[in-house]
């Protein structure tokens, strides 16, 4: 399992989020909305520290991670963060 973050992506969460290096950004599961690979359920973002993770990427000081005890909602799959300029959202793609 990988996880890959755009730089536009990237910049979003920063601008967004206020994040500045050394802060960490934790994707997990979460009741309600919609996804590929789990019906009913969604991806949720928080300013976090790792515990147990699974799977961390790093750009420009700022940590992107999965605990392990989400990893089961990827079913196999890698997520890759894109920024989607006409949304001006960040995207969520699982690859398997």
């Amino acid at each position: 399992m990988n996880i890959s973050v755009s730089k536009e992506a990237l910049n979003w969460y920063k601008n967004e989020l206020g994040l500045q290096t050394g802060d960490c950004l934790r994707f997990f599961v979460q009741y309600g909305g919609c996804s590929t690979v789990q019906k009913g359920l969604s991806l949720g973002i928080r300013k976090d520290d790792p515990a147990t993770p699974v799977v961390q990427f790093q750009e420009d000081g700022i940590t992107f991670f999965i605990e392990g005890d989400d990893e089961w909602f990827f079913d196999g799959h890698d997520l890759s963060v894109t920024f989607n300029a006409d949304d001006e959202f960040p995207q969520f793609h699982y690859i398997k």
